[in-house]
């Protein structure tokens, strides 16, 4: 379990009674408690009705619906002194008067964000009459905004479930006509997206599908609006037995007949971020947070290229034919293995790149290593980081992350390189949904599944093409001396390119060999099996020659190099296999570099060169393992390698949090590498994790597989740290699923608690809470049981975040004070830091401002002794907070300063998006409004550019706030 670390929202808001989601309250002292149950009932009726009497009838029935007590009316007068207790203590700008029948909640008329929301909603419909549509899709946005969930989500009350229904409905309303006002206004193209997810999200209402249709009808994706109504017909039909209303029948039928009146009577306006408009002067101040993104991932083309030009040409005529129509072409090319479909892919997107796709070039290799097709999701995830998208903000639903693909390239001319495609389904979600990009898909199979593809069987060279392939490898000078000899060559493997490329290969290597010696070794049906064929064979007999020609110690680190499944081996990993404590492990490598078994791919973070070894020759290394290597050495090596991995991944650990904090030790053996490349590697440790990630997954699976539990379960949860800072869910769920059947499998207890308290930690990371309460409380049970300090701090440390979600700051308190002492115990500063923030975080809701001082200065000192950066931003920024609550607020504007400087420099997007919004309230409390706008208008953007478009929205309304009106744009 890592220490947990999102930022969270808090401070000064707008309106101090909200009900558009959960309740809450908040005065001048910052958070109000409002016990749950009858007192929640209350307030909300009071809330809902705002400087109006609410009978104490009508209360008695919203708490008790069937059978109230005798003493329900003297239960109400209690809990309504209780209520006003807590605004009073709060700071709140509220009283609640007594009345003959009942009572009234007295507060100004912009107290409560349903208030707020009625007042945004009106005066967009002001302004639309008066046909200001994008000042009235702003207020729109701003009112929409305001919400945080269901109205009154978690308060148990038939009576004001129905009022709650009613506002629920209302924003619905107001989502649909901020729709239509933004087609309105032609910014379709932005809205399929958003349009989707509120279609998923509401199935049923056939307005927002309207609207769906409408915005993918004039985006040029006139089958998926089709689709979109058809999707909607079939759900009424089997939901209701309904057909669809009259008015979106009329609308698939215009569609269906591209009826003129479908296109948007006004030019399309850029969307603003916000609501308001800033000063130039503003804009030019704050920096830009969101860089256009140009990934550039096509691997090299070939220098040595030889293929039908022809067929080159069509190719690419293809690929770019469509893009001035706006029709999207997706281009296969087809083959058998070593037919040379992904050179010839390559080829053309080198080709094509600078001239037709300027904005990227996306790739992947979708038959991944080791022959195990990559799914659809992990590349999304990988094209999406290159795009730009931060980790956090990457969904984990397949579907998601293909939205937010598709939104991505929507307005790109990007190309896309699919290389060894293996099905249909894996394809689909990888495919732009705009003409402006194009797809080049590589496969052994048909995929005639594909629809609106293009496709091109690759057949093998004629004889002069290969013969210059020939030349082009070995020397057009002993291909001239040879050329019968050639001839017959290429003629006896079909003009094969892959088999050309290794008979090349061998005669370069081999200067004094003759063609005609290579034709003879290849005349023989019988040999020519094992000298050269179609398929892994032929491979194994051109790599033998090769490898009959190391010496004995390095054919048996080859042989070793083959357990580690990666792309890329750093150059200490020979090392480990060999169990050789040498201070220069690269050296050990370079025999195979010179005999071309291992390729240089890359330099390493501490300029150590990184290896990589084909699929061919690490399919004939695997062979020959068991042949040259006995099972018991093959272990050792395989607990060396994973050994190693750990104690770097370990030594990361330290590195980033000062020390071994915040995870549970076990007792897997270490291999360490030479000191030295240590540090020069780990010089940035959470980017040589990142860097490494592939290889530490592989280290995982590889340790589960080989019966290596305790080093499997300590390596996954090390990875956390990997994990939680970089947004990788996804993988965190995977590695810990493969350490929960391993450590069970082998029995292991203290594996077990471990991986459940740290699946439990990804619920909370996920906002799971009520999912993650199992778990914990599961590994709690264990760590109790064997006397593990850290593990039983960890669980009550993340068990007190789940009782805080659920509203009991109290038992919330007590969990984090156990937390405290078993860290301490434990030595575990970090661990007592955090736990140290978080109850500062409660103290501080409550005004104890004494206790909230103490407990964060020790916190900062902690993190400031052992150096995690981390941790010291987190406190600060809790401080700022407090500050503002003491209302403070040229001392808080300076500590938000110093964090967001701190922030900027990790690279912590979130947290500069909260800080921003911090100090925006600051200066709104100081009167600077100018300044105020300047940091809303940075936050906006930022949460924007990680997708965070809740935490925008809030934003927005701060500046409506602030300003008393919606402007046109934000940034």
């Amino acid at each position: 379990m890592g220490a947990s670390a999102d930022y969270e929202g808090s401070g000064v808001t707008v309106a101090p009674f909200r009900v558009l989601g959960p309740l809450e309250v908040s005065g001048e002292l910052g958070a109000v408690y409002v016990a749950p149950g009858r007192q929640e009932i209350v307030l909300g009726a009071l809330v809902l009705e705002l400087n109006r009497v609410v009978e104490t009838t009508y209360l008695v029935d919203a708490i008790w619906a069937y059978d109230p007590p005798k003493t329900a009316r003297t239960q109400v007068q209690i809990c309504v002194s209780r209520l006003r207790r807590a605004l009073a203590d709060g700071g709140v700008d509220a009283t609640i008067e007594t009345r003959a029948h009942g009572y009234v909640l007295r507060a100004p008329e912009d107290a409560t964000d349903v208030g707020n929301f009625h007042r945004l909603l009106a005066e967009a419909h002001a302004l639309a009459l008066e046909g200001l549509k994008v000042a009235a899709v702003d207020a729109l946005r701003a009112a929409t905004g305001l919400w945080r969930g269901r109205c009154l989500a978690g308060v148990p009350s038939e009576a004001l479930a129905g009022t709650a229904a009613q506002l629920d409905e209302s924003r619905l309303e107001a989502v649909e006509t901020c729709m239509r006002l933004e087609l309105e206004l032609g910014r379709h193209e932005h809205l399929v997206g958003e349009l989707q997810q509120l279609v998923a999200g509401h199935p049923l209402r056939e307005r927002l599908r309207g609207h769906l249709m409408v915005a993918l009808y004039r985006s040029g994706r006139q089958a998926e609006a089709l689709d979109a109504y058809h999707q909607g017909r079939a759900l009424l039909t089997e939901e209701l037995g309904l057909d669809p209303g009259r008015e979106l029948r009329d609308l698939a039928q215009a569609i269906l007949t591209d009826d003129a009146d479908l296109v948007p009577a006004e030019r399309a306006e850029p969307r603003s971020l916000g609501a308001t408009a800033v000063p130039e002067v503003v804009q030019e101040r704050g920096a830009d947070p969101s860089p256009v993104v140009t990934p550039r991932q096509l691997p090299a083309d070939i220098g040595d290229f030889v293929a039908d030009d022809v067929i080159v040409a069509a190719v690419c005529d293809a690929v770019t034919g469509g893009q001035e129509k706006g029709q999207l072409n997706v281009v296969l090319v087809l083959g058998g293995p070593g037919v040379g479909k992904s050179t010839l892919a390559r080829h053309v997107a080198h080709r094509l790149a600078a001239g037709y796709f300027p904005d990227g070039q996306l790739y992947c290799d979708l038959r991944g290593p080791g022959g195990q097709p990559v799914g659809s999701a992990e590349a999304l995830g990988r094209f999406l980081r290159a795009l730009g998208v931060p980790g956090q903000a990457i969904p984990d639903a397949l579907d998601e992350r293909a939205k937010m693909y598709r939104s991505l390239l929507a307005d790109r001319r990007i190309l896309v390189l699919l290389d060894d495609a293996v099905s249909e389904s894996q394809v689909m979600p990888l495919l732009p949904g705009t003409g402006s990009s194009g797809v080049l898909v590589t496969s052994r199979g048909q995929l005639t599944a594909l629809p609106g593809t293009r496709r091109f069987d690759v057949q093998p060279l004629g004889q002069e093409q290969a013969v210059q392939l020939l030349g082009r490898i070995i020397g057009e000078h002993r291909v001239a001396g040879e050329r019968e000899a050639a001839r017959a060559l290429t003629g006896l493997v079909g003009g094969l390119p892959l088999a050309l490329r290794i008979i090349g290969a061998r005669l370069a290597a081999r200067p004094h060999w003759s063609l005609t010696s290579m034709w003879h070794r290849l005349e023989n049906e019988h040999r020519r099996l094992d000298e050269l064929a179609y398929g892994e064979l032929s491979i194994r007999a051109s790599l033998s020659l090769s490898y009959d020609g190391l010496a004995a110690a390095d054919r048996r680190l080859l042989c070793l190099i083959s357990l580690a499944e990666g792309t890329e081996i750093p150059s200490w990993l020979g090392a480990a296999l060999l169990d050789n404590r040498t201070p220069n492990p690269a050296d050990l490598l370079e025999p195979l570099i010179d005999r071309r078994l291992l390729d240089i791919t890359a330099m390493d973070q501490g300029g150590e060169f990184r290896c990589g070894l084909s699929q061919i020759v690490w399919t004939f290394a695997h062979e020959r393992l068991p042949v040259e290597i006995p099972e018991a050495e093959r272990a050792g090596a395989v607990r060396r390698m994973v050994g190693g991995w750990m104690a770097l991944a370990e030594r990361a650990h330290k590195e980033i949090y000062g020390g071994a904090y915040t995870v549970v030790t076990g007792r897997g053996e270490r291999w360490h590498p030479p000191e030295e490349h240590v540090r020069r590697c780990l010089r940035d440790p959470l980017g040589w994790l990142e860097s490494e990630q592939t290889n530490l997954l592989n280290a995982v699976e590889l340790a589960a597989r080989s019966g290596l539990d305790e080093l499997c379960w300590e390596l996954a949860t090390t990875l956390v740290t990997l994990f939680e800072a970089r947004g990788y869910p996804e993988l965190w769920a995977r590695t810990h699923r493969i350490a929960l059947t391993a450590v069970q499998e082998a029995g292991n207890e203290r594996g077990q608690a471990a991986v459940l308290g740290s699946l439990g930690t990804l619920h909370l990371h996920r906002g799971e809470h009520e999912a993650a309460g199992p778990y914990l409380s599961a590994a709690l049970e264990i760590f109790e049981r064997i006397g593990e300090l850290s593990g039983q701090a960890l669980c009550l440390r993340d068990l007190a975040r789940v009782e805080r979600h659920h509203g009991d700051d109290d038992r919330a308190l007590t969990l984090y004070e156990s937390a405290e002492r078993n860290f301490a115990r434990a030595r575990d500063v970090i661990g007592r830091a955090y736990v140290l923030g978080e109850m500062a975080h409660i103290t501080m809701r409550r005004a104890d401002f004494a206790r909230t001082r103490s407990y964060l200065d020790e916190a900062l000192g902690i993190c400031r002794s052992v150096g995690f950066d981390r941790g010291q931003a987190l406190t600060l920024r809790r401080l700022g907070q407090m500050l503002m609550h003491q209302h403070r607020y040229e001392a808080a504007e300076r500590t938000l300063l110093e964090v967001l400087a701190m922030v900027r420099a990790s690279g912590d997007l979130v947290g500069e998006g909260y800080v921003l919004h911090d100090l925006g309230r600051v200066n709104a409390h100081l009167r600077r409004l100018e300044h105020a706008v300047q940091h809303y208008s940075q936050s906006a953007r930022v949460r924007e550019r990680i997708l965070d478009h809740g935490g925008a929205a809030a934003v927005r309304a701060d500046i409506v706030a602030i300003l008393g009106r919606p402007m046109t744009s934000v940034g």
